[in-house]
């Protein structure tokens, strides 16, 4: 039955689509018998406000235009933003819920978890995005997909290695709620010994502990400090890398965008590319191809080694000659 549902929805949402046919969305041109055309809403929820995530929702709009769909033709786009607050993305999964959107796009964990609450009732589909580890998150039933940014953990651990021969701890800022970063932390731990290495954690509950947990992590000593794609850890990473900097300490990235910020290097994935890649997936369920339930989530496999060359001399590290030829530099 609820398979039944998600077909008719999305059949619905593909006339509204393209045949101007439909109630779903905000009100468009008035057709030829004097109606008007309803067009369907997407509503995107961003977690927070910083270049990974907006680099997703940039990616996502892209994947819609590259499968064929015109925004303010095919779909028109309510975007909220959370600010980093677990009660406002809640506040806007249920607004997206109470207005009927046709689809929602949640970017990030937090927002994901609220949207596909808000939607289950409706069976409004679901796709999400920037979900590290999506059966931890318990986003994998229902009808909801997306793009997983799983971290290729060791591709990291083996660049820390070239670049700091001598290192033995890896520092790791994340908070306790956030599933990626429990997640990622886990790999880290069991693969750090192949590479030498051991993993000190910090976790903290709230974005005002984070400068704290960071002096604490200083004090520890470690080598390095490796960021992951914690959304409330990366929210305040300037002010993290003022300190390290001035400790001395460098921080490794989890993307691009963590680079030009001033961490040194990265193994890291291309968060446009995942952004396009899930506005492809969300396109299949506009165009009433597939229901996001029959998708099976993906993770993006591809990665890049990123560096930044002046953050490395700061810290008077050398790059080895076959890493500097196929490094991508990352500097504002």
């Amino acid at each position: 039955m609820k398979k039944f549902m998600a077909m008719t929805l999305t059949a619905v949402i593909g006339m509204a689509a393209f045949t101007g046919c439909g109630s779903t969305g905000s009100s468009g041109e008035a057709g030829k018998e004097g109606e008007s055309a309803a067009i369907p809403v997407i509503g995107i929820s961003q977690y927070g406000q910083h270049a990974s995530l907006d680099n997703c929702r940039e990616g996502f709009l892209k994947g819609l235009e590259e499968s064929g769909l015109v925004e303010g033709k095919d779909f028109t786009v309510d975007y909220q933003n959370a600010g980093f607050d677990d009660n406002i993305a809640t506040q806007i999964a249920q607004n997206f819920s109470a207005n009927n959107v046709a689809l929602m796009c949640a970017i990030a964990t937090p927002s994901a978890t609220a949207c596909y609450a808000a939607a289950e009732d409706k069976n409004i589909p679901v796709i999400f995005t920037a979900i590290t580890d999506p059966v931890k998150a318990k986003l994998n039933e229902g009808n909801i997909t997306g793009t997983s940014d799983k971290l290729p953990v060791e591709a990291q651990l083996e660049l820390i290695r070239s670049l700091q021969p001598e290192a033995k701890t890896i520092g790791i800022l994340y908070t306790t709620s956030e599933p990626n970063s429990v997640s990622a932390i886990a790999e880290y731990q069991e693969k750090a010994p192949e590479y030498g290495f051991t993993i000190e954690t910090i976790g903290v509950t709230q974005q005002a502990e984070v400068l704290q947990a960071a002096d604490s992590m200083i004090a520890k000593g470690v080598d390095c400090i490796s960021n992951l794609t914690d959304n409330t850890v990366v929210g305040v990473l300037p002010s993290i890398l003022e300190k390290t900097n001035d400790a001395k300490i460098p921080v490794y990235g989890s993307e691009i965008e963590q680079v030009k910020l001033g961490c040194v290097a990265s193994a890291g994935i291309d968060y446009v590319a995942l952004g396009v890649q899930t506005g492809a997936m969300a396109a299949k369920v506009l165009k009433g191809e597939a229901t996001a339930e029959e998708i099976p989530y993906e993770t993006i496999t591809n990665f890049d080694t990123y560096i930044n060359s002046p953050a490395l001399a700061d810290m008077g590290i050398k790059v080895p000659a076959d890493m500097a030829q196929k490094a991508i530099e990352a500097t504002k």
